[in-house]
């Protein structure tokens, strides 16, 4: 598997827009005519908001009951707010590609890091972005989130908290950023996209572990954790860094490759990443029995990755695409 840092954010409306240089949604193309320019700035904008309603034990779904209302009193008077309610996994993929294809200005994650996910995965196809699929686009959709998850972790690396009103409010005032996403290709080729944390290892074996856990809120984490520690066994990777030679990394830990800095419900992996670089921390701990996996635990918990037994890495961008603006 060969990590890259790929992919574009193009201007974000809610907590985040992506989307591939996205223009201004308050102000119409540069390359209009005065006649499409006054139908532009006329027009109402549609932001589709992808609400995953069991997220966070069923909470993300009560919780967005009491926000609609709110949402469309604070945001009703300059959009047309859509909502769209998930239905199992990757079905946030194909809602965010419809709503893509169908012209949406926004599209806006409502719930945990796994909506999120599934929204930007959703931004492409056949490896490239939705918008730039069509032809007659003249305009690209911007990325939104109101975070409202178990985890929120990539909210996280921002300040923000599961404060829905706030997110609205970042919303209002058209708050945007560029955005860097990171794309993971397998022997196949085939691209899956990222926009916080990847890893490999234990701590990939943990987060899935987690998933089954979600009933029990933050402490799924702790409990996916335990979990992936039992019968774990370290390692030898063969790791290459941008253009150079590949290395064997004798009994790694865990690989993890930051766009932003938290995973697992708050543990600081990569402190110093930051999602609009144009680069990604790459950190790697690596060691013999169950002491360097304990001491890894205590890195990402407490964010101090510099132990004798870890190694930090930064990887810059290798995709001409790899940026969105949110």
């Amino acid at each position: 598997m060969s990590i890259a840092a790929a992919a574009s954010m193009a201007k974000p409306w809610t907590s985040i827009f992506a989307s591939h240089q996205l223009p201004d949604l308050s102000s119409p193309s540069s390359t209009s005519s005065s006649a499409s320019v006054s139908a532009a700035a006329s027009r109402r904008r549609d932001l589709v908001f992808v609400v995953n309603p069991g997220g966070a034990n069923g909470k993300t779904g009560k919780e967005w009951k009491k926000l609609l209302p709110y949402l469309r009193f604070r945001l009703g008077n300059a959009y047309n707010v859509c909502e769209s309610l998930t239905s199992g996994p990757s079905h946030a993929i194909h809602i965010t590609r419809e709503a893509i294809r169908e012209g949406a200005d926004a599209v806006v994650a409502v719930g945990g890091d796994g909506t999120l996910h599934e929204v930007v995965n959703g931004f492409f196809w056949n490896g490239e972005l939705v918008s730039k699929q069509n032809e007659k686009a003249t305009r690209t959709t911007a990325l939104g989130l109101i975070p409202l998850g178990t985890g929120s972790d990539f909210a996280r690396t921002f300040g923000w908290k599961n404060d829905p009103q706030e997110a609205i409010e970042r919303i209002a005032k058209g708050m945007r950023s560029w955005i860097d996403i990171g794309v993971i290709a397998d022997n196949s080729g085939e691209a899956h996209y990222f926009i916080n944390v990847a890893d490999i290892h234990l701590s990939a074996k943990a987060g899935f572990y987690a998933a089954r856990y979600k009933r029990f809120g933050k402490l799924c984490y702790v409990i996916g954790t335990l979990q992936a520690f039992m019968g774990h066994s370290n390692q030898d990777l063969r790791i290459k860094v941008d253009d150079g030679e590949w290395e064997i990394c004798p009994q790694v830990t865990a690989l993890s490759i930051g766009n932003a800095k938290y995973f697992g419900g708050g543990m600081k992996i990569c402190p110093n990443a930051k999602p609009s670089s144009g680069n990604f921390e790459g950190n790697f701990n690596f060691g013999r029995g169950t002491g360097s996996q304990w001491r890894y635990l205590c890195a990402i918990r407490w964010g101090v990755p510099g132990f004798p037994s870890s190694k930090v890495l930064y990887l810059t961008r290798s995709h001409p695409d790899a940026n969105m603006n949110c």
